[in-house]
């Protein structure tokens, strides 16, 4: 490799300053501690309360709609699953629709963790919000739906 091709020290404030990626893998590893760090009293991570919060819909959302809705493939999940399943959160359940298909079920204790991790998610996103003050952070927000 010449000297030629390595990047300048220039180079790489250019991507500092400039790169979503960069931005944005920053940012969530910054709020995901944020979120950990709250949530650790209830023995959660942020990753395990967004996954309780997917499961908490009107009916027990399959594997693969869930996988979709946090950008996650399908092994990854299930080994997230794994813990939440070990401490009674989560129970996954064959779909009666299709046999071959299943289906994640909050349990009641699923349920009551999620009850009791509510009130300091509000919290923390509030002190989030709060630095966010001088953004919009609605567009934040909607331009990272748009790239997911």
């Amino acid at each position: 490799m010449s000297k030629k091709d390595n990047a300048s020290f220039a180079t790489t404030l250019h991507v500092y300053d400039h790169c979503l990626c960069f931005a944005a893998q920053r940012a969530a590893r910054a709020l995901a501690r944020r979120f950990d760090e709250a949530l650790a009293p209830l023995g959660l991570t942020s990753g395990q309360f967004s996954l309780l919060t997917s499961l908490n819909q009107p009916e027990p959302p399959s594997i693969g709609s869930v996988a979709s809705l946090l950008a996650m493939d399908r092994t990854t999940l299930t080994a997230n699953l794994k813990p939440l399943e070990r401490h009674g959160l989560v129970t996954i359940g064959i779909d009666p629709a299709d046999r071959r298909g299943r289906r994640l079920f909050l349990t009641r204790a699923g349920r009551k963790m999620l009850h009791s991790a509510m009130p300091i998610w509000k919290r923390t996103h509030a002190e989030i919000d709060r630095r966010l003050a001088q953004t919009d952070a609605k567009s934040v927000r909607d331009g990272l739906r748009a790239l997911a």
